[in-house]
């Protein structure tokens, strides 16, 4: 017998309206057992140390026990049961993960000579460089494995995976992220065990040659498939056959972003349907053409084992990402519900999918690539499992043109809910996202589905009797059809929308109430809308930065009355890119010399931001004058330099240099109201924020650079020309 307390709870309304949505939601609920678990993998990651950890983990364990004592025929119990268990498993599994991922870290930055073996060779054709990730041998000085670039033509010939090569690089420590809410490659590494980066020299020495097959296949086939078709539209045809993106062009790159078609040229699970699909459609007509066959065996079970196959045999080709995992995955299981005589494309096969993911790959749900696909899976799948809008699109008796409509019309809508899906995930990970994709996504999907894709395939085949030029030469214009309408979507005026660095709580919120409104069936779902437009909101009502100010403190963006402005005119690619995302700006920023009101001259620059700030920054490293200097900081708000300031500087507002910089990291201030945020965080202890480091052994070369240095002399061994006064002076 039960206690009566929790005879009288059954009573309570709420807990009878609670049990029976549940009960109503009871096909549902399995769906949430991936999403609990994301829960934990993105509390570890949101917490900043070990006790705040084990006690979410102790948090997910006592909502266990809570439902233990609740009454263990109702369905509330066993969900806070499993759910505490999951979330805290979740938290447990990333925080194992990246223990078992610790790797010692380059403790600075060197120019050192070793002999290391090749694990991965990844060709950047676009860029004329080749990636390479070593393991230096018998090199304790060094970490177990580190990357380094080389231009194309440094590289020598035979140089595969499992080759020793002898090199000079300059290798540093993987960066973290230049500005609040940028891309972080440091935590990258530290999961992928990479300890250093660098840039590699001639002559490179191949010691011995490395096998040729396996990862080779995927190099030799993209190269074979540019041969074939030369240019941009070559490199995205490898891309769809390999997911090599190496080739791409920025400039198509980045049209293809822009327009919404990006998720093409990543091997996922269009491009994992369409070999399935082909490979059973051609395994059933050539078995049907048996008699004996098509009576005694059972096709479609042969074609799907065909299929699940070809699924394995082009997930390890593609490299294995995490999205053509996902989908290799998501493809056996549906191969596997068709030979059971079941359902095959639901909700569960997605959330199966995700489970598979997160269990072996923890980190993974940070990433961008994660989100993205899965939200758009989730979008679609969600979107035609509705009664009503399956009711619409489902098949019936109509005409010709009717039924194109219907497809077109399907096809749109699938279009506009995938890209207000992706929307919030682009605007956080990217702070910009394309608006007219699903426009564009009408006629690029069939056209690379149904067009590109079999023609491609058909070329390779016939290339092995000479006689895929004809295939290849109509490939090329279907390719240049899809180029054109990403590059004309990517020009149209308000293509994409640009917003700065979107807050992490408004991300929660909107991913919240997304999979609440996805998951559910009955009306409760629609509370999730509110989540959404409380995220969005607050989103939208967050200021963009005044000061962004990269991690070293050479760079910085000033939103000003005329715009927003770099300090030094010849910034690369790399930060002109971050800082305009940062200032949520899609376009190029131009230098504070050109704007009105600014006073720059060789050394520094003076300029006033919007709300009215003065700031004063450095941009040279010649000497200027400490007395000059310390007038100039009594007289502005913020004064910004990449090295340690006088003692009496001291500026109104923020003081920020070398020292503070090397705490805090990359800076975003907000002037009004008032806000300074950083990418590092006091009490931040995830393992790649503190890591082991290893002191590297300089070479020779190394040693009498940084000799010649020291005495103030540069490369060439002259002597700096060292100035007491900064050009014309500020006025």
């Amino acid at each position: 017998m039960r206690f009566l307390p929790l005879q009288i709870g059954e009573r309570w309304f709420a807990a009878r309206w609670l049990e029976a949505w549940l009960e109503a939601e009871r096909d549902q609920l399995v769906l949430w057992i991936p999403v609990l678990l994301g829960t934990g993998i993105a509390a570890w990651f949101v917490l900043p140390d070990p006790a705040s950890w084990t006690g979410y983990m102790l948090g997910g364990a006592g909502i266990a026990a809570a439902g233990l004592i609740l009454p263990l025929g109702g369905r509330t119990g066993r969900l806070l049961m499993i759910g505490g268990i999951v979330a805290a498993l979740g938290c447990g599994l990333a925080w194992w993960r990246a223990e078992r991922a610790a790797a010692p870290v380059l403790a600075r930055p060197a120019v050192v000579a070793f002999t290391a073996r090749v694990e991965r060779v990844d060709a950047l054709a676009a860029r004329d460089l080749i990636r390479l990730r070593l393991a230096p041998v018998s090199r304790a000085d060094l970490p177990p494995r580190v990357r380094v670039n080389l231009p194309s033509g440094d590289v020598p010939l035979g140089i595969a995976r499992g080759a020793v090569v002898t090199l000079r690089a300059r290798l540093m420590p993987p960066p973290g992220a230049a500005l609040p809410g940028a891309y972080d490659y440091r935590r990258v590494a530290w999961f992928d065990g990479v300890g250093a980066t660098g840039r590699g020299f001639a002559p490179v020495t191949l010691v011995t040659s490395g096998e040729r097959a396996g990862a080779d296949l995927r190099a030799r086939l993209s190269g074979h498939i540019r041969d074939r078709l030369p240019g941009a539209g070559g490199a995205v045809a490898a891309s769809l056959a390999t997911g090599d993106q190496g080739a791409i062009p920025e400039e198509t790159a980045e049209a293809m972003r822009r327009s919404g078609l990006a998720h093409l040229l990543s091997v996922s699970g269009l491009h994992i349907t369409a070999a399935v699909g082909a490979t059973m459609l051609l395994v059933l007509r050539l078995l049907a053409l048996s008699p004996w066959a098509a009576l005694h065996w059972r096709l479609p079970v042969i074609a799907a084992a065909a299929g699940a196959l070809a699924a394995i045999g082009y997930t390890w080709l593609a490299g294995a990402e995490v999205p053509t995992v996902r989908s290799c995955v998501a493809a056996l299981l549906v191969l596997a519900a068709l030979v059971l005589g079941r359902e095959a494309v639901t909700l569960r096969l997605v959330a199966a999918g995700a489970l598979v993911v997160l269990l072996v790959w923890p980190e993974a749900l940070v990433g961008a690539s994660f989100q993205l696909s899965f939200a758009a899976v989730v979008a679609i799948v969600a979107l035609h499992e509705g009664a009503r809008v399956g009711g619409w699109f489902a098949p019936r008796e109509e005409g010709g043109g009717r039924r194109l409509l219907r497809g077109l019309a399907s096809l749109l809508l699938t279009g506009v809910v995938v890209e207000l899906a992706l929307l919030p995930i682009g605007l956080y990970h990217f702070h910009k996202a394309g608006l007219y994709g699903a426009l564009a996504n009408i006629v690029a999907i069939p056209l690379t589905t149904f067009v590109v894709m079999p023609l491609e395939a058909a070329a390779l085949l016939l290339d092995g009797v000479g006689l895929g030029a004809p295939l290849w030469w109509l490939c090329g214009q279907a390719l240049g059809l899809l180029l054109w309408i990403a590059h004309t979507v990517a020009a149209a005026p308000g293509s994409v929308a640009a917003l700065p660095a979107m807050p992490g709580g408004a991300y929660a919120l909107v991913i919240g109430g997304g999979l609440w409104l996805a998951l559910w069936r009955t009306s409760v779902r629609w509370a999730g809308i509110g989540s959404v437009i409380i995220g969005l909101g607050w989103t939208v009502a967050t200021p963009a930065p005044d000061l962004l100010i990269t991690r070293d403190g050479r760079h910085l963006a000033l939103r000003t009355a005329a715009g927003t402005a770099l300090l030094r005119e010849r910034a690369g690619d790399y930060v002109r890119d971050v800082l305009s995302e940062g200032a949520g700006i899609d376009g190029e920023l131009p230098a504070l010399d050109d704007v009105a009101g600014a006073r720059c001259n060789a050394d520094l620059c003076l300029a006033t931001a919007r709300s009215g700030a003065r700031v004063l920054a450095t941009r040279s490293g010649y000497f200027v004058d400490a007395r000059a200097l310390n007038r100039w900081c009594a007289r502005v708000d913020v004064v910004v330099s990449e090295r340690r300031l006088p003692v009496g500087c001291r500026p109104r507002l923020l003081r920020i240099d070398r020292p503070v910089l090397e705490r805090s990291g990359g800076v975003a201030v907000t002037f009004s109201p008032p806000r300074v945020r950083t990418v590092e965080h006091a009490g931040d202890h995830h393992p790649w924020i503190n890591p082991p480091t290893l002191a590297p052994t300089p070479s020779t070369t190394d040693r009498r650079w940084r000799g010649r240095r020291a005495a103030g002399r540069d490369r060439a061994g002259r002597f700096d020309a060292r100035r007491t006064t900064a050009s014309p002076p500020l006025r």
